[in-house]
């Protein structure tokens, strides 16, 4: 089932074209990458579907609605979910009152933070914490944890309100490779288990090629090529903008188009 359907989306900022008429689709219970050199357009498509930037043209269809031009967190309650390359998480706060923010936000009680919330959804909060294994780490500040265990609190946060997308802009950024393919499996799992579309930008290839079901690769705003693991690790013009010599995909001159 088709979740998330993108079609012709462009984007520019003062006459340079940062994303050129890109289209994809993304199936329940897929992992899609989204791959491709730096200023590639990925942040600026990614943008747009969550709603930080309005797209310039083009539809982006969730469940057959289209969200283009919505507000974040009216896209978020419909189901959309999202982590970042920089775990947005609150150093100040222990890890179980992080998930507990989440969720005072899904129930659009984020304005009652005055009133006794200690105990508000606790059990929830533990569930949650226990699908990415930090229930050991509950009762711990958020800022004495490791990067990796961040990362993982982050994403039990983009659980809580049960999405059926889960948007993650580099979600291994920063880490160990061994904690970054830990992390990817336990989405993918997460993933088929809830039948949740993933949209992944990663500059890892190994994480992406370990887990991806499908990838999408941009270079300078355009889609160049999409296809599983294989197919793009043979494609031959992504070898040349990204995988090989990392040159510019516009033809050299003299060269036949």
């Amino acid at each position: 089932m088709t979740l998330l359907s993108i079609a012709h989306l462009s984007k520019s900022f003062d006459g340079v074209q940062a994303v050129d008429d890109v289209s994809f689709d993304l199936e329940a219970g897929q992992l899609l990458a989204l791959i491709g050199p730096n200023g590639a357009g990925k942040s600026t498509c990614f943008n747009m579907i969550n709603g930080q930037l309005k797209p310039g043209a083009g539809a982006i269809r969730f469940e057959g609605h289209d969200i283009a031009g919505m507000r974040p967190r009216d896209i978020w309650r419909l189901g959309v979910g999202r982590t970042f390359q920089i775990a947005a998480t609150f150093n100040s706060m222990t890890v179980l009152e992080n998930v507990q923010m989440a969720l005072l936000s899904r129930e659009r009680r984020i304005y009652s933070l005055f009133g006794r919330v200690a105990s508000w959804k606790e059990g929830e909060a533990l569930a949650l914490l226990d699908l990415v294994g930090m229930t050991a780490h509950a009762r711990r500040s958020c800022a004495v944890l490791a990067y990796g265990d961040v990362k993982r609190v982050e994403l039990a946060m983009a659980l809580a309100n049960h999405p059926k997308l889960l948007l993650m802009d580099e979600p291994t950024a920063g880490m160990a490779p061994q904690e970054r393919n830990e992390l990817m499996a336990l989405t993918a799992r997460l993933a088929k288990e809830r039948n949740i579309g993933v949209l992944f930008t990663e500059h890892s290839m190994d994480v992406v090629f370990s887990h991806a079901d499908k990838l999408i690769v941009l270079a300078r705003g355009r889609l160049i090529a999409q296809g599983d693991a294989e197919a793009i690790r043979n494609d031959a013009r992504v070898r040349e903008v990204y995988l090989g010599t990392g040159a510019s995909f516009a033809p050299r001159a003299g060269a036949s188009t």
